[in-house]
């Protein structure tokens, strides 16, 4: 792999992000019920920390000399409560993997300094997955 395609990369990671800023919204508006009642400030902090990735995604992306893509993905529409939330845990899953995979391949191409940037992001998204595993009670 080289930068270029690390940093192709990075954008989809971008457009990821994108989603989960739009998807969080939507959820912290629809989800109710009493079971979720706590889950909703949970979900408020998720969506501030998924501004902040896309921030330093963005970062890292034109600090690679790329452009920062402006393409969301597309949100999948859920039923209820608990259908929302295991979207959101589906989506928080895959961009753990895909964090897993980027600071690796960071390490590959030796850029150390972007993957202590992309290291906070790792971290937030275990615990955004720890938290929704809680929500749904798993």
């Amino acid at each position: 792999m080289d930068q270029e395609r690390f940093t192709e990369l990075l954008n989809e990671d971008l457009s990821t992000e994108y989603q989960s800023i739009v998807q969080y919204n939507l959820h912290i508006s629809t989800v109710t019920g009493p079971e979720f009642v706590s889950t909703i400030d949970e979900l408020t902090k998720h969506l501030s920390q998924e501004l902040n990735h896309a921030r330093v995604l963005a970062a890292q992306i034109s600090f690679l000399g790329g452009e920062p893509t402006t393409v969301v993905r597309d949100v999948p529409e859920t039923t209820d409560s608990r259908g929302a939330l295991e979207a959101d845990l589906r989506l928080e899953q895959a961009q753990l993997e895909r964090y897993r995979e980027r600071f690796s391949q960071a390490s590959d191409l030796g850029l150390a300094d972007v993957g202590e940037a992309l290291r906070p992001l790792l971290q937030q998204t275990q615990e955004h997955v720890q938290d929704l595993l809680t929500a749904l009670g798993r």
